[in-house]
């Protein structure tokens, strides 16, 4: 995983190039005036999902993980707490998507940490990295809009 700030880039200079140039296309092209929806760069290999989303009690999420894209998840308004584990996605799935949508749920690993995402901020998170996106920060639910990068690993 990787975090950073969408106007800091200077400060993340180790990015693949690929995911640097998706981050610096959402800061050029994407704001909280773009319609909610999906939006192709290069097709399947690298698009991205605007939402408007709701938090929720980090208790009711379920830690997912990833196969074949690379997950650059960007906080465009609002704060979002992103639950994540830096150990292997050992614990038992709890429905395996991997095939037919590129994502497995998982039960929650003993240890967890918890993120606070701000406006602005990103996380790049790299096949099976479990995360635990949109978790309400101080258990106050919230509005988040949001912007997810789905780059196929294959195509770094």
């Amino acid at each position: 995983m990787i975090i950073g700030n969408i106007n800091h880039l200077e400060l993340v200079p180790y990015l693949p190039a690929k995911i640097k140039q998706a981050i610096e296309y959402i800061k050029d092209n994407i704001n909280n005036n773009t319609p909610v929806g999906r939006y192709d760069i290069e097709g399947d290999k690298i698009y991205l999902m605007v939402s408007d989303s709701t938090t929720r009690y980090i208790y009711e999420a379920n830690p997912e993980y990833h196969n074949k894209y690379i997950d650059v998840q960007i906080v465009l308004a609002g704060k979002e707490g992103m639950a994540i584990s830096t150990l292997p996605p050992h614990t038992n799935i709890s429905d395996n998507q991997l095939t037919d949508n590129d994502i497995a749920f998982v039960e929650t690993p003993n240890e967890e940490t918890m993120l606070v995402l701000q406006s602005n901020d990103f996380i790049v998170i790299f096949p099976h990295e479990v995360h635990k996106p949109l978790c309400a920060i101080d258990n106050k639910i919230a509005t988040v809009r949001k912007v997810v990068v789905k780059i196929a690993l294959d195509y770094l």
